[in-house]
């Protein structure tokens, strides 16, 4: 895996008016559960998966707002899968990309 710039991707998404709230390996979530962000081996590219309990269709503008400031870094946002999110324990979450 390349070197992954989480800082750019930090000062992206903080300038759209959203925050970063963890970042675990290659995954960052955000402040809410709409979407996370995937690096991927190539370093300007980082994959955005949508939240199968999310509403699509309000998610539009923001993930535009994200793929024009990413525009700025030298990096790209792209569409990645859906994902569901289910609790396995007190301090764990299970992660299912579909």
């Amino acid at each position: 895996m390349t070197n992954r710039d989480l800082g750019h991707v930090k000062e992206i998404v903080e300038a759209v008016g959203m925050a970063v709230s963890y970042a675990y390996e290659d995954l960052v979530f955000l402040e809410h559960n709409a979407f996370l962000l995937q690096f991927t081996d190539q370093q300007q590219k980082i994959l955005l998966h949508i939240n199968a309990e999310a509403n699509i269709d309000e998610l539009e503008v923001p993930i535009t707002l994200l793929q024009k400031k990413a525009d700025e870094f030298a990096m790209e946002f792209h569409k990645g899968s859906l994902y569901r999110l289910s609790q396995a324990d007190d301090e764990n979450i299970n992660i299912e990309f579909l």
